[in-house]
């Protein structure tokens, strides 16, 4: 088995950046999710209420990043270096909140331009818990970045192939592994191997993660990442075949035991 493709996602809901390599940190890789859109009560924007998140390119740089979207001119936002932290969530049901740094104004201006309604930017300078103790069915430590639930996404090339077979037979077309916006793609494996690795550890290269449960999906799956255009599969046939407790599941939440850097190619070892 071994690694086949390395994401992140430096502003949540935005297009991904590709990578070659990528620093491990306890709470993700580098640079992923350590931003995001937020309302005026402090709510976390997604896909899920706007599409139009797949136009945003936001590209890290050392102390910033820098938002491109065709039609508007490039905006380059440092890290925040002070003012008053906000109060932020990820979705409106969680009650847990933390402390993030605005953008500023300029950031706020642009990003409101492309969604077309008010918002600010944010940043995450501490990883911090942003769900309560007993969400998670295996809780493995307090530091996230602004990831719905856990540091890393897996997902296996031969459970999409498996899920592209079902969705031939039912005269739909494929779908990308983009739908799904993992952080780690690996190949070699048996489809839906994944679904006995919750609770065990993994070696990706030098690095040690670990396993923690299976990935519920929800409409950004729908989602073309190119386009902005929505659908109803994959969700539709994730419901017929991979319903488990009225969750529909595909890919595989990771936790870092180890620091260090991934590659693509490195191999993938799950422990016993």
């Amino acid at each position: 088995m071994r690694l086949t493709s390395i994401h992140t996602y430096p502003v949540k809901g935005c297009h991904r950046l590709d990578h070659d390599g990528a620093l491990v940190q306890p709470w993700g890789l580098a640079g992923d999710r350590r931003w995001m859109v937020v309302d005026a009560d402090g709510v976390g924007v997604t896909q899920r209420e706007t599409t139009r998140l797949v136009n945003l390119r936001a590209v890290v740089r050392p102390g910033g990043l820098v938002l491109r979207v065709d039609g508007q001119p490039d905006l380059d936002v440092p890290e925040p270096a002070g003012g008053d932290p906000v109060a932020v969530r990820t979705f409106r049901s969680r009650t847990i909140r933390v402390r993030a740094l605005p953008a500023g104004a300029a950031a706020d201006a642009w990003l409101g331009a492309l969604l077309d309604r008010p918002v600010r930017l944010v940043w995450l300078a501490n990883p911090a818990r942003h769900l309560a103790t007993d969400a998670r069915e295996h809780d493995t430590g307090d530091q996230v970045s602004f990831a719905d639930t856990y540091p890393l996404l897996l997902t296996n090339a031969a459970s999409l192939d498996a899920l592209n077979d079902w969705l031939a037979d039912a005269g739909e077309e494929p779908v990308p592994m983009t739908r799904f916006r993992p952080n780690l793609v690996v190949d070699g494996a048996p489809a839906w191997a994944e679904d006995g690795w919750a609770g065990r550890s993994l070696r990706i290269g030098d690095l040690r993660l670990r396993a923690a449960g299976p990935c519920d999906r929800c409409v950004v799956t729908t989602t073309d990442q190119e386009t902005g255009v929505r659908a109803k599969e994959p969700l539709r046939t994730l419901g017929r075949y991979r319903n488990v407790r009225q969750k529909l599941l595909f890919g595989l939440h990771l936790v870092p035991v180890d620091g260090g850097s991934l590659r693509i190619g490195d191999p993938v070892v799950v422990e016993p």
